[in-house]
């Protein structure tokens, strides 16, 4: 139920934002949300899997992994956004 409201509010807050943006510079701006909420989806499963490991080494290499996916995820959101304002400031 979390991921359903913070997807929710994402879109709302990414349809406010978005009113000023070129057809295109949305375009970049949404496939990088949906492959940073992709690569959080990947990192939450991680977190679980860290959860139901049975020793402490592969815990913590699950944790690891998970807080690269979420890293990894926030840089491609982080990138899209400045490619987004990249081709909005070519006008």
């Amino acid at each position: 139920m979390k991921k359903f409201a913070f997807v929710l509010a994402a879109a709302g807050l990414m349809s406010v934002a978005a009113c000023n943006k070129s057809p295109q510079a949305e375009a970049v701006e949404n496939a990088g949300d949906n492959a940073a909420a992709a690569l959080d989806n990947a990192g939450d499963n991680l977190s679980a899997a860290a959860d139901n490991a049975t020793n402490e080494q592969t815990e913590a290499a699950l944790d690891n992994a998970a807080d690269n996916a979420h890293a990894a995820a926030d840089n491609v959101k982080d990138t899209a956004e400045n490619k987004a304002d990249a081709i909005d400031s070519k006008k």
